[in-house]
C-alpha cells in the first residue's frame, strides 16, 4: 500500500512562475526558462510512490532539487503544481489547521543541522514537539526517555547539547522526531555533517531503528554509497528531474542513462550486494532423521563431500561430511550423532565485503540463515561472479 504518493510535482521560484509553468509543461528546458523569464525550476514534474515501511532515498548532486523536493512534501515550501498524497489524502489541498495536524501526526523531520535548543537539556529537547502538541508532562517525559534510550543516549537525559559530540547531537535530533511517533520520517542530509566513522554508526543505527519501529523513511543524500546502503528504493535527481528510480541492484546493473552510469561506475559492489543476492539453493540437503545411509547415497550421487542437514521445518541442524556419514554407518549411529557445527552462517542482508575473507578460508559453503531456517548457500565462486557481474543469482 502506498503511504506516500507524489504526482507531477513542480516548484518554480521567481516572479514569473505562471509563465514559466506554461513553458515547462510545453517542454521547454530549465536553462531556457531561466534565461527568458528569470524563473528557476527547482523541481520538474517529479512523480514517485513510497510503500508503508519502505526506506526511500532521493539522491543527487548539489542543485539537483532533492532538498527542495523533501520540503515540498511537508509544505515547508509551497508547490507550484502537482499533488502529494499521504494515506490517500492530498496535502496540497489542506488548509493551515489540517496541514499542521497532519505534520504533527504523520510527518517527522530530521535536518542536516541538528537544530537543538542550547538552553534545554537533551530530555527537554526531545520532549519539545510533544510539548507543542500539548501532551501532558508525564506522558511526554516517558515517551522522550524511551526514544533517548532507543537511539543509544541513555544517561545523557540531563546533559546539554554543547556537552555532546556531533554524532550524539544528531541522535538527539533523531530521537526528537521519533518521540512524536509520526508515520513518516523526512531526513534531509541528516548524516552529511558527521565524521565517516560516526556516519556509518548512525546509518547502522537508523537501519535497526526503522526495522524495529516500522517507519516509512524519505531520506535525502548526495552520497551514492549511503543511498545504496540505506535505500529499499533510490530516486536519482538531476536538474530538478527524477532520472531513475530503482533498487540498488537495478541502478548498479541497469543505469538509465550516461549520467547515472557515471555515478555508479566506481561503486564498490562488495559493499552494496548482499548475501541473498548471490546465494543459491543448496545442491542437496538431508533431514537429520533420514539416517546416514541415505545421506551417503545423496552425496555419492551428487559427487559432494558434505551435505547440510535440516529438520522437517527447514531449520538448520548442522553439516555432515562424507567421512562422518560413513563412520556413522559403520558404527550404527544416527546422523544427529555426527553432525558438525564448524561452518559459517550469515544473514541474508550481510554485505559481500564481510564474506570475502570468510569464503577464502572456509572449507564448507557459507549457510545463509534467517532466524534458524536455511535459505541458501554461498560458495566462493558465487561471491566472485556476483562482484564481477553484479547480477542476482536465481534461487
Amino acid at each position: 500500500m502506498n503511504k506516500l504518493e507524489v504526482k507531477n510535482l513542480i516548484k518554480i521560484f521567481g516572479h514569473n512562475s505562471k509563465d514559466a509553468l506554461k513553458r515547462l509543461k510545453s517542454g521547454e528546458d530549465k536553462e531556457k526558462i531561466l534565461r527568458e523569464t528569470g524563473a528557476t525550476v527547482g523541481v520538474n514534474q517529479a512523480s514517485f510512490s513510497v510503500n508503508e515501511g519502505e526506506f526511500f532515498v532521493i539522491m543527487g548532486l548539489s542543485g539537483s532539487g532533492k532538498s527542495t523536493l523533501i520540503r515540498l512534501i511537508n509544505r515547508l515550501i509551497e508547490p507550484t503544481a502537482g499533488e502529494i498524497f499521504i494515506d490517500g489524502e492530498d496535502i496540497t489541498k489542506m488548509d493551515a489547521d489540517k496541514l499542521i495536524n497532519t505534520r504533527r501526526k504523520k510527518l517527522g523531520m530530521v535536518f542536516q543541522h541538528f537544530g537543538l535548543l542550547p538552553h534545554r537539556t537533551i530530555l527537554s529537547n526531545v520532549e519539545f514537539g510533544l510539548e507543542i502538541q500539548g501532551v501532558p508532562r508525564e506522558e511526554r517525559a516517558e515517551r522522550a526517555i524511551k526514544t533517548i534510550e532507543a537511539v543509544g543516549l541513555k544517561g545523557y537525559e540531563h546533559s546539554y547539547p554543547r556537552q555532546l559530540s556531533g554524532g550524539m547531537q544528531q541522535r538527539v535530533g533523531l530521537a526528537r522526531a521519533l518521540a512524536n511517533d509520526t508515520d513518516i520520517l523526512l531526513m534531509d542530509e541528516a548524516f552529511s555533517a558527521l565524521d565517516p566513522l560516526i556516519r556509518k554508526e548512525m546509518q547502522d543505527e537508523l537501519i535497526n531503528l526503522v526495522g524495529k519501529l516500522k517507519k516509512t523513511v524519505l531520506f535525502i543524500t548526495h552520497d551514492l554509497d549511503e543511498a545504496l546502503k540505506l535505500g529499499d528504493k533510490i530516486a536519482i535527481m538531476k536538474n530538478g528531474r527524477i532520472v531513475q528510480i530503482g533498487t540498488s541492484e537495478e541502478i548498479l546493473t541497469n543505469p538509465a542513462n550516461e549520467y547515472v552510469s557515471n555515478f555508479v561506475e566506481d561503486v564498490d559492489r562488495s559493499k552494496v550486494l548482499v548475501a541473498s543476492q548471490v546465494m543459491r539453493k543448496p545442491d542437496l540437503v538431508t533431514t537429520w532423521r533420514g539416517g546416514p545411509r541415505l545421506a551417503v547415497h545423496k552425496m555419492e550421487e551428487a559427487g559432494l563431500s558434505s551435505i547440510f542437514v535440516v529438520d522437517k521445518n527447514k531449520n538448520l541442524k548442522g553439516i555432515l561430511t562424507i567421512d562422518d556419514a560413513l563412520k556413522a554407518v559403520e558404527d550404527n549411529k544416527w546422523v544427529e550423532d555426527v553432525l558438525r557445527s564448524d561452518f559459517h552462517t550469515t544473514s541474508p542482508n550481510t554485505p559481500l565485503s564481510d564474506l570475502i575473507g570468510i569464503a577464502a578460508d572456509t572449507k564448507f559453503p557459507i549457510a545463509v540463515v534467517e532466524e534458524t531456517k536455511l535459505l541458501g548457500i554461498i560458495v566462493r565462486v558465487s561471491i566472485l561472479s556476483g562482484l564481477a557481474l553484479g547480477k542476482k543469482k536465481e534461487v
